[in-house]
């Protein structure tokens, strides 16, 4: 049996354990890799475990029998895209400001980002994205969360949010599905 046909308990967060063989020992599966994706989910969903699991399911739907590093990633950002993780052209300031001020009020936590209209991108255009991606990460460390981002290989750029106190959790995990993941602009 596959491990995306195995009934899915959001309480049980390793339920997904590997098959025993006849042996006795047991075999690494791509269970594994559902494992390490609900327990990203768990943390980019802090205290929501309803939206996590629909973001589960809707990411084993999307992956299907694939189990390649780069489909996990694409249907873990299909996922949670503007639900709890981003992904916005570097040059749309704009957009990526709304697409952070969508996730921190999950939180309640509303950001400055010291322009008088941050949805104005003539406003934004002295403003980089680095620069407006730390200001997200500073704020949201005095909330007590972490503003991860990783690096998409092209003009965009990606992110989630998490609580603070689980950054080693966020790095060990990150790596597990195949994301560099930074603090803020890293």
């Amino acid at each position: 049996m596959a491990a995306h046909e195995h009934e899915f308990d959001p309480d049980d967060n390793f339920s997904f354990g590997a098959p025993e063989r006849d042996d006795g020992e047991e075999e690494a599966h791509d269970g594994d890799l559902e494992a390490i994706a609900w327990q990203w989910l768990l943390r980019i969903n802090p205290g929501d475990e309803d939206a996590a699991t629909q973001q589960f399911q809707a990411f084993r739907e999307t992956l299907g029998d694939d189990d390649a590093q780069d489909a996990v990633q694409a249907a873990l950002e299909s996922a949670t895209d503007w639900r709890a993780s981003f992904r916005v052209p570097e040059d749309e300031r704009a957009t990526l400001i709304d697409a952070i001020d969508t996730l921190a009020e999950r939180f309640r936590v509303e950001l400055d980002w010291g322009v008088e209209d941050p949805t104005d991108e003539v406003a934004l255009a002295g403003a980089s994205t680095h620069a407006l991606l730390d200001t997200a990460y500073d704020q949201l460390r005095v909330a007590g969360y972490t503003l991860w981002t990783w690096d998409t290989g092209d003009d965009t750029v990606a992110g989630v949010m998490a609580p603070r106190d689980d950054d080693e959790g966020m790095r060990v995990i990150g790596h597990a599905l195949g994301l560099d993941v930074r603090p803020g602009a890293g």
